[in-house]
């Protein structure tokens, strides 16, 4: 398979580059700039791509590559930060613009590239810099300036070297053009990947890999653990076992609901644990969001490791993590934004064989691609997502039953307004329980109550989200609704921030 690996030199749009390189139907993997050569050898990548990043290729600290990768024969494509580490490397410099650039900035074309084919001599870009390249590399040659960087993008033919200053894969006039006449052009990529043929190849790997062996799946009833599911079930048949554990924080409903659609309409084994007391007593007087969510990762893996003694002979685990998961969770050249409890939250010593992630490497928009073909129901492919530690990680501060039933009955009431109203175009909506008491007035008496704020975004992958304009009035019947049916209840606000600055989860 022809495989592109996007090298993440500490990137917030590292992402998207991936995204817009599967769209045009080529596989992909991000790995962080320390990754070895041997490992990036190993990988046998068609085509190279250096993401941007925050730092100065010159200082002695700031993310770097061996220089062999430069010898691998295959085309590299630096963006930004990458285009500058590549031209520091191979003998070019790299120093501070007396102008930086940010935001739309006009690029002319010098000459003819590959690269541009298609694109306009003049068109906007995206640009995020204050350093530039000021002396090119040998053999390389100027193919854009801008006003205030001459070096705008350049090119070494004999090595099938580009850098670009600017940002392709933030949305701009001619950024899927220019990527894709790299792909095409340039690597010679056929694009012949398909989520199709994700499920032939991934249902074949499982089956290699676990023979006639006895499976479990953490099983949530999400489309992510619905699609890992299924995936495997393809490939062993009856050796899997689903196990569902109520932790005692799920949706109103929703075991009940998930119960049903998979033990009718998908013939799964399906076993059912309820597991609240333990959950509750594990997380008594835990505060702090991450502690949280280790713990609940950790008790997961301890309930699915008793319920398996009781099944016998299970080898593998399976879980339904996605790419958000892994990057969120640190696995690459960025922060920890939070410790997803299928990533980082599992212990280092489990009683299984292995795990099998069969959509680790996929982003939410094409796990529910991948479900169509797997023929899912719909109610479950456009179910929204829901975090593993569920209602514990919107409620900030210590846990309680009492906090627990406020947040359960707070976002039942939104999300039944949101559905009866039909708001449209939402990506996940729900309610959160902020550690806030307020002064309020009910029955004219005063009352020292919480405060319930609610969260809803508009996003395609969960790396990004917008925050979400509902209309007032039905913002303005959710927080009668919840005033006047939750007891211990008095304010309701709405959050107005996106991500990035904000995570989509408060926790």
């Amino acid at each position: 398979m022809q495989k592109v690996l996007i090298i993440d030199f500490g990137s917030q749009t590292v992402q998207l580059i991936a995204k817009t390189v599967r769209q045009h139907h080529i596989y992909c993997e991000i790995m962080p700039h320390y990754a070895s050569f041997n490992k990036i050898k190993e990988y046998s990548p068609s085509a190279i791509i250096f993401s941007g990043g925050n730092n100065s290729c010159y200082e002695a600290s700031s993310p770097t590559i061996d220089k062999a990768v430069f010898d691998l024969g295959v085309p590299i494509l630096g963006i930004c930060y990458g285009f500058q580490l590549m031209s520091h490397l191979l003998g070019g410099t790299v120093t501070p613009s007396q102008k930086g650039e940010f935001g739309k900035t006009e690029v002319v074309l010098v000459g003819k590239s590959q690269l541009f084919e298609g694109v306009d001599d003049k068109f906007d870009v995206t640009m995020s810099h204050f350093d530039s390249v000021t002396t090119l590399p040998t053999e390389f040659t100027l193919t854009s300036s801008t006003a205030n960087c001459k070096y705008a993008s350049a090119e070494c033919l004999s090595k099938k070297l580009f850098g670009i200053q600017f940002h392709p894969e933030v949305t701009s006039q001619f950024g899927q053009i220019i990527l894709g006449n790299f792909l095409y052009k340039i690597a010679g990529l056929a694009g012949d990947w398909s989520l199709g043929e994700f499920v032939k190849s991934t249902v074949e790997q499982i089956k290699q890999r676990v023979g006639n062996k006895r499976v479990l799946c953490a099983f949530s009833g999400g489309v992510d653990s619905a699609v890992s599911a299924m995936l495997v079930h393809q490939a062993v048949g009856d050796n899997l076992f689903c196990i569902y554990v109520d932790h005692g924080f799920m949706r109103q409903n929703e075991t009940e609901e998930v119960l049903q659609i998979f033990k009718q309409e998908k013939g799964l084994n399906l076993i059912a644990v309820d597991a609240k007391e333990h959950f509750m007593s594990k997380l008594k007087g835990v505060t702090e969001p991450e502690r949280k969510r280790k713990i609940i990762g950790e008790e997961f893996i301890r309930v699915f490791e008793k319920e398996a003694k009781k099944l016998g002979n299970i080898s593998f685990l399976v879980q339904g993590t996605i790419y958000p998961d892994v990057i969120e969770s640190g696995s690459g050249s960025g922060e920890v934004i939070k410790t997803h409890h299928n990533v980082g939250g599992l212990p280092s010593v489990m009683d299984f064989e292995g795990l099998i992630e069969p959509v680790r490497c996929l982003f939410k928009d094409e796990v529910r691609s991948v479900g169509l073909e797997l023929n899912i129901p719909m109610q479950i492919i456009n179910r929204q997502p829901f975090p593993g530690p569920g209602l514990a990680v919107r409620i900030i501060g210590e846990l309680t039953q009492e906090k627990v039933d406020i947040v359960r009955q707070a976002d039942h009431i939104f999300r039944q307004e949101m559905q009866e109203s039909k708001v449209e175009n939402v990506w996940q909506y729900f309610a959160v329980l902020p550690d806030v008491l307020s002064t309020g007035v009910m029955g004219d008496k005063r009352t020292y109550a919480h405060t319930v704020a609610l969260r809803a975004v508009c996003s395609v992958d969960a790396m990004t989200a917008e925050w979400a304009h509902i209309p007032y009035d039905v913002l303005e019947r959710t927080s009668q609704k919840i005033t006047n049916n939750i007891r211990g209840v008095n304010r309701v606000v709405y959050d107005i921030t996106s991500k990035p600055p904000a995570t989509i989860e408060w926790e």
